[in-house]
């Protein structure tokens, strides 16, 4: 694939910011190189689904990075749209909320979308014909996390009739992710496929 760049490339070429030999601290590589200079300043369709993916995963983690933050006291209120339709506070305080592992869920999330991002930056930009393994387990991931939104969602319409707009924010993020990896994803499978 002809490398084509960005036409607003981030940072300098990866060879460039190379720090000095020796010295305390991680080795580069020129696959690492390569990754970085791929995410940064390389342009293409799958890498703008996966920087999209990544963008994606970071606004679903600020908004549970809000709840987070009320689910472990650190603020005494959550804001929500003055509708009816919206009680973070209730949805977000209630036992289902800190059932899993006794945490608060949110920090769960948090945590999910953590390694949806590392998934998303995760490989060089033909990773679908060196590691075609990875598409698949972000499309995998990603998948899970849009049903497990869509879950939680139904959750608070059943059980609260009150919905957590931060938690529907991380919802729609992860439903909008899963076209963002399906044409990757497809490419991986091809790939192995042939193998």
């Amino acid at each position: 694939m002809a490398e084509v760049l960005r036409s607003r490339p981030a940072g300098p070429q990866a060879a460039r910011a190379r720090g000095r030999s020796g010295g305390i601290g991680r080795a580069t590589s020129p696959p690492a190189e390569r990754v970085s200079d791929d995410l940064r300043r390389h342009a293409g369709a799958l890498l703008d689904r996966r920087r999209r993916v990544a963008a994606l995963s970071l606004l679903a983690a600020g908004a549970m990075g809000g709840v987070a933050a009320y689910q472990n006291g650190l603020v005494r209120r959550l804001p929500e749209p003055p509708l009816e339709l919206f009680d973070a506070e209730k949805v977000d305080a209630s036992g289902e909320a800190y059932s899993l592992f006794h945490t608060p869920d949110a920090s769960l999330g948090i945590v999910s979308y953590g390694a949806t991002l590392a998934l998303a930056g995760m490989g060089a930009r033909e990773r679908y014909v060196d590691t075609p393994l990875l598409p698949l387990v972000l499309a995998g991931k990603v998948v899970f996390d849009a049903l497990g939104g869509l879950y939680l969602t139904a959750e608070q319409a059943t059980k609260h009739r009150r919905f957590c707009s931060w938690c529907l924010v991380a919802s729609v993020a992860s439903v909008a992710m899963v076209p963002q990896v399906i044409p990757e994803a497809r490419l991986a499978l091809r790939q192995l496929l042939r193998r």
